[in-house]
């Protein structure tokens, strides 16, 4: 049996904190998690760096029957990552992805309401980003947060997660400025082997801690 790296997504996210701490009090650094996971974690990020936290919405496209397995994501602002190796493979029918796709943008929709309540998102314009998740298996998420917030003109993105798979923190620098990745474990599975507590984050949780951030010292 393995030894968990984290007891949970706080632990997780002040280790991270750490690495990061080269970037605390900058004025010019936002915060943004991938919901939900990533939020605790991200949290953690924000309030030990003094910068603002806000949520980048984004979705996986989950291989039908396998909703586990990531064919691609989706992200605000219209963008649409796929594995078109995978989705070949498996001989998957465009018009499925597109079932698929069209599912998760209602779920990314509902968020957008929930979370943010009509609030726009933290202005990225000019300034450095680090977007957190709680792991990186596939990275499809990642992927395709990092492609839509490059529209936005942020001067530097920078990937931060406590663990991910070797290949997809190399494979994501070629979409981010930097990435940071505290563990690389081979073989790596799954995101929640290397947890001792790993349970689902609830939207209530999500809405706290967002709330939590926002009051955080760097906030426009």
């Amino acid at each position: 049996m393995r030894a968990a790296l984290f007891r949970d997504r706080s632990d997780a996210g002040r280790q991270l904190a750490a690495r990061l701490s080269a970037y605390a009090a900058s004025r010019d650094v936002v915060v943004l998690a991938l919901p939900r996971g990533g939020v605790p974690v991200a949290a953690e990020v924000a309030s030990r760096l003094g910068a603002p936290l806000d949520v980048f919405l984004v979705r996986k496209l989950g291989v039908p029957g396998h909703a586990e397995l990531a064919m691609g994501a989706i992200a605000e602002g219209g963008v649409q990552v796929l594995s078109d190796d995978l989705i070949a493979e498996l001989e998957i029918p465009a018009a499925l992805v597109s079932q698929v796709a069209a599912r998760e943008r209602i779920e990314m929709d509902r968020r957008d309401r929930l979370y943010r309540a009509g609030r726009p998102i933290a202005e990225v314009e000019g300034r450095l980003v680090i977007l957190v998740d709680d792991g990186l298996a596939t990275g499809s998420t990642m992927q395709a947060a990092a492609t839509a917030l490059r529209k936005r003109s942020p001067a530097r993105i920078v990937v931060a997660a406590p663990v991910g798979a070797r290949e997809t923190c190399l494979r994501l620098g070629g979409f981010a400025d930097e990435v940071v990745c505290l563990a690389t474990p081979d073989p790596f599975q799954a995101v929640g082997l290397w947890y001792e507590e790993f349970s689902q984050t609830s939207d209530d949780e999500v809405g706290r801690l967002l709330a939590a951030g926002r009051g955080s010292p760097g906030t426009p």
